[in-house]
C-alpha cells in the first residue's frame, strides 16, 4: 500500500509538476505572509522550481515518512539553505514555514484529480501526501530557528568584540575601558584584544579601566587578575582605574584583592600614574599676555 502511494505521488509530481509549481505560485503570492519587500518573486519562483525538482526524485528513492534518510539529503540541504537566508534576512518562523505549507492545497488538488472519486485511495493519499509536507516543514521552522539563532551568537560576538575598544592614550600607554558585565567569554575577548594591542604598538603600560563595570564580585575579579597575569607575560603593566566607593567597599567586604596590581580611583588618575612611570611630563602652557 506505501508502496502504491508513493507511485501515485510521484506520478502526479512528474506528470503535474508545471502546473503545481504555477498554482503554488498562486498560493504564495496571494498569501498575507508574502514579504516583496525581501524577496522578489522571480526568486520565489526560482526557489518552488527547485524544491520541486528535489522533491520528485526524494519520494521516488525514498521513504515518505522518513526526511532523515539519504535520498532525502538534497532536500534537506536546500531547505537548510532556504532557512539560512531567510533568517538573515529578517523573515519570520510563520513566513519562512509558509513557503512549504503552502503547497499542500495545490499538490492536494491534483492528487485527488489523479485517483478518482475511490473514496479510500484518495484519503490515505492524501494523509500521506500531508505527513510529508508537514515534515518539510517542520524541518524547515528548524533549521531557521539554529540559523536565527546562529546569526544572533554571531551578533552577539560582534557587539562583544565592539564593546572592548583598546585605546592609544600615548606612545607605550593603552588604555581599555570596559562597560557592562565582565564574564568568562567577554573577559577572552578582553584579553586577546588588549594582548594583540600590546604586540601591535609596543606598549609596556595598560590601563583597564571599570567605571562602566556596575559590580565587582569575586569572579569579575579574578577575571581582572586573568587579564593582568596576560600582559605582564607580555612585558606590560597593568593599572586598574575606576575604582568607586561602592565598589571598594564591596571589594572589602566580599575580602578581594588585587595583590601588587596598581589600581586608582579614575582614568586621570591612573593615566598621572602612568606617565610617571614611563618618565613622561605633562606641563601646563602659561596664557599669553
Amino acid at each position: 500500500m506505501t508502496a502504491n502511494r508513493t507511485n501515485r505521488i510521484q506520478e502526479v509530481l512528474t506528470r503535474f509538476g508545471k502546473d503545481i509549481v504555477e498554482e503554488w505560485m498562486k498560493e504564495q503570492t496571494s498569501a498575507l505572509t508574502l514579504r516583496k519587500d525581501l524577496l522578489s518573486e522571480a526568486d520565489l519562483r526560482r526557489e518552488s522550481i527547485e524544491f520541486m525538482s528535489l522533491l520528485a526524485p526524494a519520494v521516488a528513492g525514498g521513504s515518505l515518512t522518513d526526511i532523515t534518510a539519504p535520498e532525502w539529503a538534497s532536500m534537506r540541504d536546500f531547505l537548510a539553505g532556504i532557512s539560512r537566508s531567510r533568517a538573515t534576512m529578517n523573515f519570520t518562523p510563520t513566513e519562512t514555514a509558509t513557503f512549504v505549507f503552502s503547497m499542500k492545497q495545490p499538490l492536494f488538488a491534483r492528487l485527488q484529480e489523479a485517483v478518482g472519486k475511490v473514496v479510500a485511495k484518495p484519503a490515505g493519499d492524501l494523509w500521506t501526501a500531508n505527513v510529508l509536507l508537514d515534515r518539510l516543514g517542520m524541518f524547515t521552522v528548524e533549521a531557521f530557528q539554529q540559523s536565527r539563532e546562529n546569526v544572533i551568537k554571531r551578533q552577539q560576538e560582534e557587539m562583544l568584540e565592539l564593546s572592548t575598544p583598546v585605546v592609544k592614550l600615548w606612545e607605550g600607554i593603552l588604555a581599555l575601558p570596559l562597560i557592562g558585565t565582565l564574564d568568562s567569554a567577554r573577559t577572552q575577548i578582553v584579553m586577546e584584544s588588549l594582548l594583540q594591542s600590546i604586540v601591535e604598538t609596543g606598549s609596556g603600560i595598560a590601563i583597564i579601566d571599570i567605571t562602566g563595570v556596575p559590580a565587582v564580585d569575586t569572579l569579575v575579579a579574578q577575571h581582572l587578575l586573568k587579564t593582568v597575569s596576560a600582559a605582564r607575560l607580555m612585558g606590560a603593566q597593568c593599572i586598574i582605574s575606576g575604582i568607586r566607593p561602592q565598589i571598594a567597599q564591596t571589594m572589602v567586604h566580599l575580602g578581594v584583592a588585587f595583590g601588587d596590581v596598581v589600581t586608582k580611583a579614575s582614568l586621570a588618575d591612573a593615566l598621572a600614574y602612568a606617565f610617571k612611570q614611563a618618565g613622561i611630563s605633562v606641563t601646563r602652557k602659561q596664557a599669553q599676555a
